[in-house]
């Protein structure tokens, strides 16, 4: 696992510090309980998500569920209402309907219920030169996939529009995870 170098810098994000390169949390030496959940994490090639999930001190909890960037599943509320926390393995810039995705996951979870994903800010890739950009542009439309340009405060405004109360963001490696929680009022 590479280590994470720390910046004593935050930015602003919707009048909410984001940190940047935070100090990922040391291993622990107690027993991660919910090792399925986190192999699946790690097997699809993201140990950062699983470092942020620790730092938020959540990767113990009962009821976690991840949905995996590569497979799709289906869940009804039911399955849902025990739910604790979310991860969702797939950056929000590829997702291509995101309105419907966050409407259909803050109707689906409980309240308090935590929802934590990542995103590449536009707005954080001031180094990246305008041919690099064209470039990606170019591949990601012979790959017929999108990767939708958003920002944090764009992500911001969608995620609280749909009930969800932000917790966190923190930019590490170029891309920013975010941990919100779900304050719809319980139906």
């Amino acid at each position: 696992m590479e280590a994470i170098s720390v910046l004593q810098r935050t930015g602003k994000t919707a009048d909410r510090k984001v940190r940047t390169n935070f100090n990922s949390p040391k291993p622990s030496s107690e027993k991660i309980k919910n090792k399925k959940v986190i192999d699946k994490m790690v097997t699809e090639g993201d140990e950062t998500f699983f470092d942020y999930i620790q730092w938020h001190g959540l990767a113990n909890e009962a009821n976690l569920l991840v949905l995996s960037s590569k497979s799709h599943y289906y869940y009804d509320s039911e399955e849902l209402k025990d739910v604790t926390t979310l991860i969702n393995l797939k950056k929000l810039n590829l997702i291509k309907h995101l309105d419907e995705f966050l409407h259909t996951v803050c109707y689906g979870l409980s309240p308090k219920t935590n929802f934590i994903g990542c995103f590449s800010d536009s707005k954080s890739q001031k180094g990246i030169s305008l041919t690099s950009r064209m470039y990606k542009k170019f591949i990601n439309f012979l790959d017929s996939r999108i990767d939708i340009e958003i920002d944090g405060k764009d992500i911001s405004k969608l995620l609280e529009s749909h009930g969800f109360k932000i917790i966190d963001m923190t930019e590490i490696n170029g891309l920013t995870y975010f941990r919100t929680q779900n304050y719809r009022a319980a139906v």
